[in-house]
């Protein structure tokens, strides 16, 4: 037994240390096979951070190729715990550079084992004050800022980014894939002391440039007047939509409040709203325009029909309807010029619901039209099996309906251009050669027949001319429109409000060849609220302003071009250009102006009244922009030519002319001299 007692101990022994092993083995299988994953990442939170590099940002320009939104490489300012040894110090001398709390920053280092940001997108006189201190552990990381040179010009259309680089609100969102390209990433590598050894870095992708229709000149002038007729009206806000009738492409949307895109967060909510496309209203007599449409196009009414308007009242289904004014018997054409909402609603009955409800869907009411800014409302047309018995006499005044200034102003262009519905598009080119649209939208389609969109434009001349609409004539544009004057709900009662009005103004100018189509929206005007008389008077001043811009030849004789015309006569030559441009050059360039603005016949003498005169300010080396802005201060003209800077200008400076007169004004790179072709022959 007791030979046998040591061998049996050594097979314990072994056998132990077999089940041991057998343990062991089993363990390091596991954490090798199974556990790999899990303890790697967890080294790699221990010993890996890693910080996203924002990439930069697309470039957002105008149609000339003007930037409206740029992104700008920045520092922002890094602390390496694992370096900096006295954090109390460190934090003192950081906070009187960024003004920002001592505690916080201590707070953030300590707390921090890689490191830690500590603020971001530094302007270079704090980088350089920081740079100074040359503090250990301290350092700078490149990062991009969106900056918007223009402020607020076109804010609620470019939209704004959050810190991270994240498009917020117009184009910024819409388009922020595409803007915003692919982050980077920088990885910073410390050891089992928590000591920062080593960095790599992977580059972040650019994002797309995008080529936006919105032309900054115009659309400057559009946020002008709208400005403007706010503080004339004290409405709550307001839109001006600028569109190009031939091809659906937007040239301003401009809205009121405003806000600052670089500091979006200092502004409320309300102010940063696209009102052009996110705010639906009940159109009223503007819609008047869609009810004759449908009525002339299934041959149930002509322009000279005429119509009893019963004295300002009829009966609809039970339902009493007052109009503005007691009209007797008025023609069709007479209807729409002074807008008699009896006369527009017994048209209507002649059209019957099924043929007016197709006619408004014509021309794309109560559908998205799928342009490319977020937030789009569709507005409200309700299903035909919806309607009321009164409902046909509701719809035919722009009452039970209601639509975005984006639809209304695109349904006036199928109007003016002969009857085609352009889908509404704000972006021109991605990069050079994306498509436009975000989403597949439907293409042109016919909203009514040509003949029709004549006869219609041909009325809307009139309501300009003999109606509602005379404060939106222009000087030397034929013109057409129509005003309208919502009552507006009000949220109390349920029930028409007395008091609040939407009034607005829609048309194109010129007549028989539109180029502009412009919409004017104010909401709750203080006072005067009649479409006609608070609306078109700023329809007035943009086309006119726009027309010029655009060098569009005049197509009737306007009283500025008489007393321009006087001027030239009298005028003295002046020479211009570098050292003095040649007799001859100034010759051709009054040449040119006087083929845009004589009228053939000899202009009568006009005497100056002290009230109206204003002396011509000199503009050499002003900018397109800079030239807008004084000629529109002084009541002036412009008439633009070319691009760059001002080199060439008539009347000369210290001239005295008449407030409304033409200032033509040839652009060009500084000391080039080239003869001046006649504005109007380009662009």
């Amino acid at each position: 037994m007791e030979q046998r007692n040591p061998r049996l101990r050594w097979l314990v022994v072994w056998v132990l240390a077999a089940v041991w092993m057998a343990v062991v083995i089993g363990r390091l299988s596991y954490l090798q096979l199974f556990s790999y994953s899990e303890y790697l990442a967890k080294a790699q939170r221990q010993q890996q951070r890693i910080f996203e590099i924002s990439p930069m940002r697309g470039t957002i320009y105008d149609r000339k190729g003007r930037e409206l939104a740029v992104s700008l490489p920045m520092d922002s300012v890094f602390g390496d715990p694992a370096e900096i040894t006295d954090v109390e110090m460190v934090g003192r001398l950081l906070s009187r550079a960024l003004d920002a709390p001592a505690e916080e920053l201590e707070e953030k280092i300590r707390e921090a084992k890689t490191p830690v940001r500590l603020a971001r997108k530094l302007s270079p006189e704090t980088v350089q004050r920081i740079t100074d201190m040359n503090l250990k552990g301290v350092f700078f990381q490149k990062e991009n800022r969106r900056v918007y040179p223009q402020r607020d010009l076109a804010a609620s259309v470019l939209g704004y980014v959050d810190v991270d680089e994240k498009g917020i609100g117009g184009i910024e969102y819409s388009l922020d894939k595409q803007i915003r390209g692919r982050p980077g990433k920088m990885m910073v590598m410390a050891d089992g002391r928590r000591r920062w050894y080593d960095r790599t870095e992977s580059a972040a992708d650019p994002g797309a440039s995008v080529t936006l229709t919105i032309d900054e000149t115009i659309q400057y002038i559009a946020e002008k007047e709208l400005g403007r007729a706010i503080g004339e009206t004290h409405a709550k806000a307001g839109t001006v939509v600028v569109q190009d009738p031939n091809s659906g492409e937007l040239l301003a949307v401009a809205n009121w409040p405003v806000f600052d895109p670089n500091e979006a967060g200092d502004y409320a909510p309300e102010a940063r709203i696209d009102r052009a496309v996110a705010s639906a209203y009940e159109p009223g007599s503007t819609f008047k325009v869609l009810t004759l449409t449908g009525a002339i196009e299934n041959g149930v009414a002509t322009p000279n029909d005429l119509v009893d308007c019963q004295m300002g009242q009829i009966m609809v289904a039970g339902r009493l309807i007052h109009d503005w004014k007691k009209f007797g018997v008025l023609s069709v054409r007479e209807i729409l010029e002074h807008s008699s909402d009896v006369g527009a609603i017994k048209v209507a009955l002649r059209l019957g619901a099924p043929r007016f409800y197709d006619a408004i869907r014509a021309f794309g009411i109560g559908q998205p039209t799928g342009i490319e800014l977020p937030g789009e409302n569709r507005g409200l047309l309700r299903p035909i099996e919806n309607w009321s018995a009164s409902s046909i006499g509701s719809l035919a005044i722009g009452q039970e309906v209601s639509v975005t200034p984006i639809q209304i102003v695109s349904a006036i262009s199928a109007v003016a251009n002969g009857g085609t519905l352009y889908r509404p598009h704000i972006v021109r080119e991605i990069d050079g050669g994306q498509p436009r649209a975000l989403r597949a939208v439907p293409g042109p389609q016919q909203a009514t027949d040509g003949r029709t969109a004549a006869t219609i434009r041909e009325l809307m001349e009139g309501v300009v001319l003999e109606g509602t609409g005379k404060p939106a004539q222009l000087d030397g544009y034929t013109a057409a429109g129509k005003s309208g004057t919502a009552q507006k709900i009000d949220p109390a009662t349920g029930r028409y409000s007395a008091t609040q009005y939407n009034s607005s103004f829609v048309g194109f100018a010129p007549v028989n060849n539109p180029v502009i189509s412009i919409l004017v929206v104010l909401d709750s005007p203080v006072g005067p609220h009649h479409g006609g008389e608070v609306g078109g008077p700023v329809f007035k001043r943009v086309a006119e302003q726009v027309l010029a811009y655009r060098d569009e030849a005049h197509d009737v004789p306007a009283p500025s071009d008489i007393e321009t015309a006087k001027n030239l006569q009298g005028a003295p030559r002046r020479a211009s250009g570098p050292d003095g441009a040649t007799a001859a050059a100034q010759a051709r360039f009054q040449a040119a102006v006087a083929k845009t603005i004589l009228p053939s016949a000899a202009p009568p003498t006009v005497a100056f009244g002290d009230s109206t005169a204003v002396v011509v300010p000199s503009l050499a080396g002003q900018t397109v922009r800079g030239v807008t802005e004084e000629c529109s201060r002084l009541g002036l003209m412009p008439s633009l030519i070319g691009n760059g800077v001002a080199l060439e200008q008539f009347p000369a400076a210290g001239a005295q002319v008449l407030r409304g007169s033409r200032v033509t004004v040839r652009f060009g790179r500084p000391g080039e001299i080239v003869p001046v072709s006649a504005p109007g022959d380009g662009n």
